[in-house]
């Protein structure tokens, strides 16, 4: 005889309950990392659009490199490098016993480097910032046009519209002498020769460095601009609170770049301007090394100077992003985590 057991009236079933979230002590699983072969296979499509850009990359930036032997060589244009004899490290003496015409061209290097990281670098940012605070999309399009334009100038181009515009028979001071008024000594005059230079490299890139700022700050989420709107923020709120937190990434990442070629301040653009102030003001080691090399034929010693100034670059590329690593920010490359 079997017996049915029924549930007692207003009973209920018992409902496990909730787990909760897990402890912290229990372990994560680990991420595996992905084979390299796997990881060229998968991306192939990628890999073979950017061979043609690798392959010339490597040609012509990192073949040349084996010609820096030469530093350590008497070399002569009419032997081969394999027969030149080995000095040592007789061609860096102009470095270390402190040459004056290398120290003249470090010091120039040095201060046109800092008076434009100063006040060039900042300045295609701010551009951005404005733009993208105060003018509508239509404005913003037609202004972006007229300012990097100019980047796509040559600097023979550029030197001559100011040479024709503030130069001493430029277009100024021939009105300037109709008129009766003072004339301006710019294009010529030593004293003005780092604001010349530093007001060629504004006008002709500063353009083009906002374009890159401004594709950054598209990216930002406009709900961030609303809340902070919404509690009562306005333009200086949400620049200071959204805009510049969110592309501090991007602004460390080009500061890092420019650190790397602070020892490089455009051979092209003084070198054009070199006659007319003279080598004691304008001397800087791009044209000291073509100068004292191709020109005055001590192949070692400049390609001696060349070889410090690109290793000079290199630890300040490494030691800025270092820096931008304890500062939370991933700089230029970082370590991929497993």
């Amino acid at each position: 005889m079997s017996t049915s057991t029924t549930e007692a009236p207003g009973a209920h079933t018992a409902i496990p309950a909730d787990p909760g979230p897990p402890r912290r002590g229990r372990a994560r699983p680990m991420r595996r990392a992905v084979p390299l072969r796997r990881r060229i296979l998968r991306d192939r499509g990628v890999l073979l659009l950017a061979l043609p850009g690798i392959l010339l990359t490597f040609l012509f930036h990192y073949v040349p490199l084996a010609g820096n032997v030469i530093a350590f060589q008497d070399y002569q244009p009419y032997l081969p490098i394999t027969e030149a004899p080995w000095v040592g490290l007789d061609n860096f003496a102009i470095i270390y016993r402190g040459d004056p015409a290398f120290l003249n061209a470090l010091t120039n290097t040095l201060i046109i480097s800092f008076v434009q990281i100063v006040l060039v670098f900042p300045i295609p940012l701010a551009l951005a910032l404005l733009l993208n605070s105060l003018m509508g999309e239509r404005v913003k399009r037609v202004v972006q046009s007229v300012l990097y334009m100019p980047h796509f100038l040559s600097w023979v181009i550029v030197v001559a519209i100011f040479q024709h515009i503030l130069g001493n028979g430029g277009l100024y001071n021939n009105w300037a002498r109709v008129q009766e008024l003072p004339l301006l000594e710019i294009v010529g005059n030593p004293d003005l020769f780092i604001p010349l230079i530093t007001s060629q490299v504004i006008w002709k890139d500063a353009g083009w460095g906002m374009i890159i700022f401004l594709a950054a700050i598209s990216r930002v989420d406009i709900e961030q601009y609303e809340a902070v709107a919404v509690d009562g923020g306005g333009r200086w709120r949400q620049l200071w609170h959204v805009t510049l937190p969110a592309i501090r990434g991007v602004v460390i990442l080009l500061l890092i770049l420019r650190l790397g070629d602070a020892l490089t301040v455009g051979f092209e653009q003084i070198y054009l301007q070199q006659a007319a102030v003279g080598l004691q003001t304008s001397e800087v080691l791009d044209t000291y090394v073509y100068n004292r090399g191709v020109v005055g034929g001590a192949w070692s010693q400049s390609a001696a100077v060349g070889l410090v100034k690109g290793v000079v670059g290199t630890v300040l590329v490494l030691g800025a992003n270092k820096i931008a690593h304890l500062l939370g920010q991933p700089g230029i490359y970082q370590k991929e985590k497993r």
